[in-house]
Order: C-alpha cells, then structure tokens, then sequence
C-alpha cells in the first residue's frame, strides 16, 4: 500500500500580500555636503570666502545624486548660506535635504512610498516583510504602516510564515 503524502503551501494560500520596503529604496549615490569644511578656523562663516567658493566650486560633480546638508562643526551657520548651497546644488541633484545620511534615507522612501497606488491594498491582509540585504530605515516601517492603516484589513511584519500582527480592522 503506498502512502501519498500532499502537502499544502499555507503561505500561498493565505491571501497574505507581502510588501517590501527594499523594492522603494532609490539606488542613487548618497553624499552628506558638511558646510564646517568651508568654515573659516572651523569657526565662522565668512561670506565673501564663501561666495567666492560657491562661484567656482564645480557642482556638475553633484549630477543625479542624492546629498545631505550638515555642519557637523559647532558653529553658528546662517540661513542663507544654506540656501546658497541648495540653489546651486539643487539644479545636478536627485534630491536634497537639510541634514545627514539618516534624514536623507528617510525623506528617500518617503518620497517613494507616497507615490503609491494604496487602492491595491485595499482591503487586504498586508505582511511588511522585515528582512533583507537593503537597509531600511525604522522611518519607513513606521510611514509605510500609516499609510495602509486606513486602508488595509490587517498589517503584519515579518515574513508570510513567521508574522507579529500589528493591526487587525473590526469589521
């Protein structure tokens, strides 16, 4: 007599949708622009040398990147010259923000992720898969589960056959 074993995929057949973050994360190069390297003594902003630098700095270099404004130097910085730097960067750069890596990545999948058709989720059980050779910042998880609350029947994490239930809709 032969036993005939059938297995079931019960990941397959759950209905579960798995979204991952990593498929949002922009692969462009990520560069953190520190204003304490135009300093004067690592002190004070001097506007002429300043001006003088932004004139002829080469800003072509900056083409499709992504880049991060900071002053990593304890020093008192003026608005404008922040503004100088972004009206000359922001014609060559993918995207531009005031702060470091971190606040770029964030503001990265922000940007991807609200360019989302949600009405794809609606209604469903979505696992936001945990795991994977991309970094994704905690920022994402976080965005990425406000914008389905409204929509979705449950929020998972983790993957289809190891989930932590997050939200469940009372129907």
């Amino acid at each position: 007599m032969e036993i005939q074993e059938h297995i079931v995929n019960k990941v397959a057949s759950s209905g579960l949708i798995s979204f991952d973050l990593s498929a949002y994360y922009h692969n462009g190069e990520r560069i953190e622009y520190d204003i304490k390297e135009n300093l004067f003594h690592g002190l004070i902003l001097r506007e002429k040398d300043f001006r003088e630098f932004v004139k002829d700095h080469d800003w072509a270099q900056y083409e499709g990147k992504n880049v991060a404004i900071i002053c990593s130097a304890d020093a008192i910085v003026p608005t404008w010259a922040y503004m100088l730097l972004a009206t000359k960067l922001e014609p060559f750069v993918n995207r531009l923000v005031f702060g470091n890596l971190e606040v770029l990545e964030t503001v990265l999948f922000r940007d991807a992720l609200t360019k989302i058709d949600l009405e794809q989720y609606r209604d469903q059980r979505v696992v936001v898969k945990g795991c994977g050779d991309i970094p994704v910042p905690v920022s994402a998880y976080v965005e990425i589960s406000a914008l389905l609350r409204p929509i979705v029947k449950s929020i998972m994490y983790g993957e289809p056959c190891s989930t932590v239930p997050l939200y469940k809709r009372k129907d």
